[in-house]
């Protein structure tokens, strides 16, 4: 288990080894930066760009995360020891941004740090009048979108707590680890069929969102014995299938897709390096009813929770040399075998800055190895934001956000 003191920079170690999930993104990204980004919207007068920086600068020295750049050559975080916050926090004006897909546009296509500094910085974004945007952008070599959360909190929050609380780990299950090695398996098998995102990727990427209640989520769990993720799910699932048949007239067969899983224990909430694993799942987009889709989901994922699927794929890669278990992540998560990750981040309480809080919390990362879209359901204190990264090769993506909505709307309709 990886504890890191939370003390001054000499108590951290000079450097750490990049574990396997870290050397897995290395690979699929070629060595290129990966940003990973957690986006605060907030409606009200915008702090100045000194105040950021204050509070970047009094908090950064007490975060182990933030003190380590990638030596990607030695696969391997060396501690940094100096931080300028002048130099990690940044500003920029979107007046035109109304729905924060701009600011989003932006924190991946902006390129990162490529120096000594560590792989992280902040930008506050200007929006519309009475509207501004707090974004931490971090190497999703570095960091997972939980332990980003994580930081982020401690960095740009009033109060640094308030978030969810780690996984607690257990023993796996039989069932669990027969699964974990079904997906390996499947992952060297022929390719999948994924119609709708199948093909080239130009390398480009667009954003968009989509925002709903919390509240509203866990109604139709609760009536149809579902958790909000298996909601989310589901509609995605029906989303795939309208997208899909209003552009070509078939229905699409089952979708592959990863479910990322946090492997955060606690006391490792602000340390460097990916602690998660990914499962995967076929969303029944072959499926014209939204609420069988939503018990075909539900069904899927209790085989994940009751078989521990999380611990036992954290098991079976602590117990696979790193560079052998690098490569099988790398496949896991491959355009050939997945249409991309489908991914959950409890934010918890809302984000207070300088007295605002934020309206809604948006998590959201580039793809890599053929991954032609992201999708992510942000969840904070009484908002959900579905938040779609998708290659501009797939043109009319920027729909699946409204047509989520719409598939939510047909669930809570029965």
């Amino acid at each position: 288990m990886m504890r890191l003191s939370l003390g001054r920079d000499g108590r951290l170690p000079p450097s750490l080894a990049m574990g396997t999930v870290d050397v897995a993104f290395h690979l699929a990204a070629r060595g290129r930066p990966v940003p990973l980004v957690i986006a605060f919207a907030f409606d009200g007068g915008a702090p100045t760009l000194d105040s950021v920086r204050a509070r970047v600068a009094e908090r950064a020295h007490r975060i182990p995360a933030l003190h380590y750049r990638i030596a990607r050559e030695r696969r391997r975080f060396r501690r940094v020891d100096r931080i300028a916050a002048d130099r990690h926090v940044h500003e920029a004006w979107l007046p035109d941004d109304t729905d924060g897909s701009a600011a989003g546009r932006l924190m991946l296509a902006r390129p990162m740090n490529a120096d000594d500094r560590p792989p992280w910085d902040v930008w506050l974004v200007h929006g519309p009048e009475g509207r501004h945007t707090l974004c931490y952008r971090t190497d999703h070599t570095f960091q997972d979108g939980m332990g980003a959360a994580y930081t982020a909190r401690a960095l740009l929050g009033d109060d640094p707590g308030g978030g969810p609380v780690p996984q607690p780990r257990r023993l796996p299950t039989a069932a669990g680890l027969a699964g974990t090695l079904g997906d390996v398996v499947g992952a060297f098998g022929a390719a999948k069929a994924k119609p709708a995102f199948d093909g080239v990727c130009t390398g480009r990427v667009d954003v968009c969102h989509a925002d709903t209640s919390l509240a509203r989520l866990r109604a139709i769990g609760r009536a149809h014995g579902a958790t909000v993720t298996d909601v989310y799910l589901a509609a995605l699932s029906h989303t795939v299938r309208t997208w899909h048949l209003k552009q070509t007239g078939a229905v699409h067969p089952p979708l592959p897709v990863a479910i990322p899983m946090s492997v955060r224990a606690p006391g490792e909430e602000r340390v460097p390096g990916n602690h998660m694993i990914t499962a995967r799942i076929q969303l029944p987009c072959d499926e014209e009813s939204p609420r069988r889709a939503l018990a075909r989901v539900v069904a899927a994922m209790n085989v994940l929770r009751a078989g521990r699927r999380r611990d036992s794929m954290r098991v079976l890669l602590a117990a696979t040399p790193r560079s052998v278990g690098a490569r099988v992540g790398v496949r896991l998560v491959h355009g050939r075998v997945v249409a991309g990750p489908v991914s959950s981040v409890n934010f918890g309480a809302a984000l207070v800055h300088q007295g605002l809080t934020a309206r809604r919390t948006a998590a959201f990362a580039s793809g890599a190895s053929g991954i032609r879209s992201v999708v992510t359901l942000t969840c904070q204190h009484d908002t959900a934001c579905l938040t779609v990264v998708h290659d501009e090769a797939l043109r009319t993506a920027d729909e699946l956000p409204d047509l989520w909505l719409a598939a939510l709307l047909e669930l809570e309709r029965g």
